[in-house]
């Protein structure tokens, strides 16, 4: 869990079905338009740097990159153990505000990159591709 108060997870290119939508035409008239390629879902979110690495201590860079004391994590990817894919569980509060449960957002097998930043605070960006499922409850 990387908690965070900066609100600025972000993500696009959700579709019904995530594949591209292809329009198939000759000499300017549509005949007709598919569904050809899975595409994926990419977005990012940032964090303040509390640690950077640490080989008993938790922190959310070694969780996302597999390092220091999160280096025995299995990915989430059955079909590719070479590549580490993780799942982002996105809550938001609602049984506090009066609503009956609270509602997420699941996104399976997402793979990260982080960009780090020196200010006031320091920041660590995450990128990432979903290449599984994305689900709300």
């Amino acid at each position: 869990m990387i908690p965070f108060d900066t609100g600025d997870l972000s993500y696009s290119g959700q579709q019904q079905t995530q594949q591209d939508v292809v329009a198939y035409q000759t000499r300017g008239t549509l005949h007709s338009v598919r569904h050809a390629a899975r595409n994926f879902v990419t977005g990012s979110f940032s964090f303040m740097v509390a640690d950077f690495s640490d080989a008993t201590d938790q922190t959310a860079i070694d969780f996302l990159l597999k390092l220091g004391s999160y280096n025995g994590n299995t990915s989430t990817l059955s079909n590719s153990p070479e590549v580490y894919a993780l799942d982002l569980l996105w809550t938001v509060e609602g049984s506090d505000h009066g609503d009956a449960a609270d509602h997420t957002c699941t996104m399976t097998d997402i793979v990260c990159t982080l960009d780090m930043a020196e200010g006031e605070p320091d920041t660590v960006t995450v990128s990432f591709t979903c290449y599984g499922s994305i689900t709300y409850a």
